[in-house]
C-alpha cells in the first residue's frame, strides 16, 4: 500500500525588500526635478519631508508632534513621492534619532531646489561629526550641567538635539532626585537656536523635543523654541547672557553683504565676504570670555587670502584649541566638495600649541581619529596657518619654520595668467600668423613637470592674435614658472610646475598665458635662483606635502605660493647642480629633502 504524498503547503509571499535611504531619497529627487518651478519645487520639498516626518513620529514617539508653521497638504504631493513616504519613515524609524533627524535633513536638502539651497548654504552634519566635535569642546572645558548654547544657524538640529541630551544627562547626574519636567525646564533655558528657514527650524524644534519628551508633558512643546531670523542681524548680547558654547555648521558661500552688515563685520572681513567666515565673527561676539566656539567649516580660511583678516581675529581674540580634518572630501556632506575641518577655539589670548588629528570614517557610522601632532600660530597671525594632517607633515612643518625665505627672497613674484579665454573669443585661432603669439593653457604644463606645448581639450586654440599696443599686457616675453592652478587633494601631486623656457619664448617672440596657470615671473632680469631650479623644488615630493598644509581647497592661489617656505638662495648649490646635469626625479627629491632637513 503506497503512502500518500503530502500535502502542499501553502508559500508565504517574499518580504518586500528594504530599501536604504540613499536609494528612497534618489527615488524621491528624482520625482522632485520633474517640477521646473522652484517654488513648486520648494514646497514639494517641504511637504514630503513634513508627510515623512509626521508618519515618522506616529511610529516612534507616543506624544504629540509640534505643528508646522505652514502648511503642507499631502494630498498635493505627486504619486510617486506620495507612494515613498511610508517606506522613507519606515526606513528612519529602523535607526537611532540622530540618524533619524539626519537622512530627514538629507532628504529635505535633496528635494530642495538647487537656487535655494545655493542661497542659504544648507548642508547638514552628519551625527558622527556632531558627537566629535561636542567631545572636542568637552574636552576644552565645557560643563554641560551649567553651560548655555547657542547655535545660530541650526538647521535640522544636527546639533541643538545631541546638546539637549548631554544637557539632560549631566542634569541628572548632578541632581539625581529631578523630576522629569525640572530636568526639561533646566536644559531648554540654556538652550538657544536660530533658523533663516523657518521649515528647517521646525524640524529643529521636533528633534528636541524627541530627546527632551516625557511622559507627563501634557503638549508636543518642551518650552523650547527656535527663532526665526538670520542671526547675522541680531544684536550683540549683553556680557552677562553671553554664551559659554556656540556650535554649529554655519553656511557657506560667498555672499554680498548690504552695507550695514559689511560695516559690523568689518573686522574680519578682506575682500569677499564668506558666510561661515562672517558666522565665525558672530560666534565671537556671542560666546563670553572663556567661552568655547565649535564650528564645522571648510578648511579654506587656514590660507585663503580673502580670510587673512579672519585669522588675526581668532588669533588675538579666540586661538585653536583643536583642529580635526575630515579625511574624505566626498561623502561627508552631499554636494559638498571642500576639503572639511572640525575647528574648537576658546575665548581668550593664550597662545598654546595646538593639537591636530585626521578623522576617518569606519564604514559603520563612526569614526576614528589619527593624532597629526600639532603647530603654533604665525608670528604675523593674519599669515597662513601650516597644520599638519599627519605626523609626517608635522615633522616636515618642525623643519620648514627654520626656513628663512619666502619667493621674493628668490627674486620672484607670482600672478594669474592674464588671459581669460571667452574675453578674447575672437582672437583665438587655430592657424600661426605673424601677428599672432602661442597660447599656453594649463595642459601645457604635464604631470611631469614639462612644458609641451599643446592646445588639446575642447575650445582649446593654439595661437592668440595680437592686436595693436592694447595687447601686449597679455605678453609674456621673459622666462617664467607656470604652476596649475586647479589640483585636488586626492591628487598625486598638487603642484604641478614647469618652466616656461627661453628657447620656446625666442623662438616665437614671446607667448600668451591663460589664467588656469600661475606665473612664476623674476623680479628683474637676474633673480638670483634659476627658474628651472624654482621649478624643480616645486615639483619636489617634500614641498609638494608642505603645499598640502597650507592649501584649504582645490585652488592653488599665487597667496599660498607666497607663503611656501624656502631655504635660502645660498643652499641651492647642490639642486642648481643636478638641475644643470639634467637629473632625474628621484636625485632631485633626496637633494630637495636634504634642504628641508627632512629624509625618508
Amino acid at each position: 500500500m503506497s503512502t500518500p504524498s503530502p500535502l502542499p503547503q501553502p508559500v508565504a509571499p517574499p518580504a518586500p525588500a528594504r530599501r536604504a535611504p540613499d536609494e528612497l531619497r534618489g527615488l524621491a529627487r528624482a520625482a522632485a526635478q520633474r517640477e521646473t518651478d522652484d517654488d513648486r519645487r520648494l514646497q514639494l520639498a517641504r511637504g514630503c519631508t513634513a508627510a515623512v516626518l509626521r508618519a515618522y513620529w506616529r511610529a516612534v514617539q507616543p506624544g504629540p508632534l509640534a505643528e508646522s508653521p505652514m502648511t503642507v497638504d499631502p494630498a498635493a504631493l505627486p504619486p510617486a513621492m506620495s507612494a515613498l513616504v511610508p517606506e522613507l519613515s519606515a526606513a528612519l524609524a529602523r535607526v537611532g534619532p540622530d540618524r533619524a533627524f539626519y537622512e530627514l535633513g538629507r532628504l529635505y536638502t535633496a528635494l530642495l531646489p538647487a537656487s535655494y539651497r545655493a542661497r542659504y548654504g544648507v548642508y547638514y552634519t552628519p551625527p558622527e561629526l556632531a558627537e566629535r566635535l561636542l567631545d572636542q569642546a568637552t574636552a576644552a572645558g565645557l560643563d554641560w550641567a551649567t553651560c548655555r548654547v547657542l547655535d545660530p544657524a541650526c538647521g535640522g538640529g544636527a546639533f541643538l538635539a545631541p546638546v539637549a541630551r548631554r544637557m539632560l544627562n549631566a542634569v541628572r547626574r548632578q541632581q539625581p532626585g529631578v523630576s522629569p519636567a525640572a530636568a526639561r525646564q533646566a536644559v531648554c533655558g540654556r538652550l538657544h537656536g536660530y533658523e533663516i528657514d523657518p521649515f528647517a527650524a521646525w524640524i529643529s524644534r521636533v528633534a528636541v523635543d524627541a530627546v527632551l519628551w516625557v511622559p507627563d508633558a501634557l503638549a508636543a512643546s518642551t518650552g523650547f523654541e527656535t527663532r526665526v531670523g538670520d542671526a547675522t542681524a541680531t544684536a550683540d548680547p549683553p556680557p552677562d547672557v553671553a554664551f559659554d558654547l556656540v556650535v554649529g555648521n554655519p553656511p557657506y558661500g560667498r555672499v554680498g553683504l548690504p552695507p550695514v552688515l559689511r560695516a559690523r563685520y568689518r573686522r574680519s572681513l578682506y575682500g569677499h565676504a564668506n558666510l561661515y567666515g562672517v558666522f565665525t565673527d558672530l560666534a565671537l561676539r556671542h560666546a563670553r570670555p572663556g567661552g568655547i566656539v565649535a564650528y564645522v567649516t571648510p578648511t579654506s580660511f587656514l590660507a585663503g587670502s580673502y580670510y587673512q583678516n579672519l585669522r588675526r581675529l581668532l588669533a588675538s581674540e579666540a586661538p585653536p584649541v583643536s583642529l580635526d580634518f575630515v579625511e574624505a572630501r566626498r561623502g561627508v556632506f552631499d554636494d559638498v566638495l571642500q576639503e572639511t575641518l572640525l575647528a574648537v577655539y576658546r575665548k581668550d589670548t593664550t597662545p598654546r600649541q595646538v593639537p591636530t588629528a585626521t578623522l576617518v570614517g569606519t564604514g559603520d557610522g563612526r569614526l576614528r581619529a589619527h593624532a597629526a601632532g600639532g603647530f603654533e600660530l604665525p608670528a604675523a597671525p593674519d599669515e597662513p596657518w601650516l597644520a599638519p594632517r599627519t605626523p609626517a607633515q608635522a615633522e616636515l612643518l618642525a623643519a620648514a619654520r627654520r626656513q628663512p625665505a619666502r619667493l621674493p627672497d628668490w627674486g620672484y613674484r607670482v600672478s594669474t595668467g592674464p588671459l581669460v579665454w571667452n574675453r578674447h573669443k575672437p582672437q583665438l585661432t587655430a592657424t600661426q600668423a605673424a601677428d599672432c603669439l602661442p597660447l599656453v593653457w594649463a595642459e601645457s604644463v604635464s604631470a611631469d613637470g614639462r612644458f609641451r606645448f599643446r592646445a588639446e581639450k575642447k575650445n582649446h586654440l593654439p595661437y592668440c592674435r595680437i592686436r595693436d599696443r592694447r595687447d601686449h599686457w597679455l605678453v609674456v616675453r621673459a622666462p617664467c614658472v607656470l604652476v596649475q592652478r586647479t589640483t585636488a587633494k586626492e591628487q598625486a601631486r598638487r603642484l604641478i610646475a614647469a618652466e616656461l623656457p627661453a628657447a620656446f619664448l625666442a623662438a616665437h617672440g614671446g607667448a600668451v598665458v591663460e589664467n588656469h596657470l600661475n606665473m612664476i615671473r623674476p623680479l628683474d632680469a637676474c633673480p638670483c635662483v634659476p627658474a628651472a631650479v624654482l621649478a624643480a623644488l616645486l615639483n619636489a615630493r617634500v614641498v609638494d606635502e608642505l603645499f598640502r598644509c597650507i592649501s584649504g581647497s582645490v585652488a592653488v592661489s599665487a597667496y599660498e605660493l607666497s607663503a611656501l617656505p624656502l631655504p635660502a638662495p645660498d643652499r641651492l648649490d647642490e639642486l642648481t647642480a643636478l638641475v644643470a646635469a639634467g637629473a632625474g626625479r628621484a636625485e632631485l627629491d633626496a637633494a630637495c629633502e636634504r634642504l628641508y632637513d627632512c629624509t625618508s
